[in-house]
């Protein structure tokens, strides 16, 4: 690995970081502080619009998307330096599952017919998506899931549920898994739809968090009827377009930028408040040690992320490396809360207004539940970084 920027990677590092300086809105900047990378993208206030607008000026709303689909065409390394610039500066990455996730899918796999319905749209902002892949009952072996689509004339009629499916409530169209092949092998029996959600027969019901936000849902298809032209590829080929998704789903270095800035902050909280009453660094002298251990995670959990990048320069596929960065920042980002909350004492409790930093740290603590289930859970990317790092029988 090579630590240093060349000279055009430099001057690139450069006008990014100048770029955001000069034409992120200040109120942009402060809703990033306190959200995730990837939240923001449905959203329709002037500020956020703006910003939107300023990144499509520079071919940046994209930027990893090849230049004749609208996007940047940046190379693997500029698409780093700009993801990690972005993350630094607290500038959210618009477009969500659209941009990140959906749009890279349907250049793969898309018909030129889909490419040219959806990837302008979502350019513009016009379209919000979200992932259909889980199931209740199915845990962490998506292969097995359910839901069927069953061929009749010009249609596939969907039937089943799906669950924990983020931003439905939002989504203008859903990437679907569905099982076209009940008698073939799990693997080899699903296809892959894009799936417009005014569709008659889907009923979205929203499901509460724990700090009472409802962005996760449950998703019902009753005879749901999806023309043939929807399929993504080659029918009860879609559970290899569905691993692509899932890596897509797993790179990038915005996670672990996201742990060495919370950090950051809680050393300025600490610095700023040794004396306060909610500061208790003074009665518990091992919080010291503690957030030391924390920094230091994050600064190894950014340098998993450059591994990953250099591989992928070098032309590699960093699969159980980048499941490897998923497994230790997930569980890293319920560490750093939990040590958030210790520095906090009895006050970490509190949420809302009555607490510090407007009761953040008890909010965050308990969403980082889900930092080891989404996107995969610890326990599969074990079992990954087992069968295909380490060559372990599965049995």
């Amino acid at each position: 690995m090579n630590f240093r920027d060349t000279p055009d990677e430099a001057r690139f590092r450069s006008d990014v970081r100048s770029f955001i300086e000069r034409e992120l809105p200040g109120e942009v900047r402060l809703r990033g502080a306190f959200a995730d990378s990837f939240d923001l993208g449905d959203d329709r206030s002037p500020a956020m619009r703006t910003w939107w607008q300023r990144l499509t000026d520079k071919r940046w709303i994209a930027p990893a998307w090849p230049k004749e689909y609208g996007g940047g065409g940046l190379s693997v390394m500029e698409q780093f330096i700009f993801n990690e610039e972005t993350a630094l500066a607290r500038a959210p990455r618009l477009g969500g599952i659209a941009i990140g996730w959906a749009g890279p899918t349907v250049m793969l796999y898309g018909t030129e017919e889909q490419k040219q319905m959806h990837l302008p749209r979502i350019l513009a902002g016009a379209e919000v998506w979200c992932q259909g892949f889980s199931e209740p009952g199915v845990g962490s072996d998506l292969a097995s899931l359910q839901t069927r689509a069953a061929p009749d004339g010009d249609d596939y009629v969907v039937n089943g549920q799906k669950i924990w499916t983020s931003g439905a409530h939002n989504a203008h169209w859903m990437l679907l898994l569905a099982r076209t092949d009940a008698d073939a092998p799990k693997h080899k029996g699903l296809s892959y739809f894009v799936l417009d959600m005014k569709t008659p027969g889907i009923t979205v019901r929203p499901i509460a968090t724990m700090v009472g936000t409802s962005d996760f849902n449950e998703v019902f298809f009753d005879n749901v009827r999806v023309p043939k032209g929807n399929m993504l590829g080659e029918e009860n080929r879609g559970w290899y377009i569905a691993t692509t998704t899932l890596d897509l789903e797993r790179s990038g270095i915005s996670t672990a930028i996201g742990s060495v800035l919370h950090v950051r902050e809680l050393v300025a909280f600490v610095r700023s408040n040794i004396d306060a009453p909610e500061c208790a660094l003074r009665q518990r002298g091992a919080l010291r040690y503690e957030i030391a251990d924390r920094a230091i995670e994050a600064e190894a959990a950014r340098l998993m992320s450059y591994q990953i990048v250099s591989m992928q320069n070098a032309g590699l596929i960093p699969n159980k490396e980048a499941s490897v960065a998923k497994l230790y920042t997930s569980e890293l980002d319920q560490r750093i809360s939990r040590t958030w909350a210790r520095t906090l004492g009895l006050y970490g409790q509190l949420r809302g207004e009555s607490g510090p930093l407007g009761g953040s740290v008890a909010s965050r603590l308990l969403l980082t539940v889900a930092s080891t289930i989404g996107g995969g859970t610890s326990e599969i990317m074990r079992n990954i970084i087992a069968q295909r790092g380490l060559g372990l029988p599965r049995e």
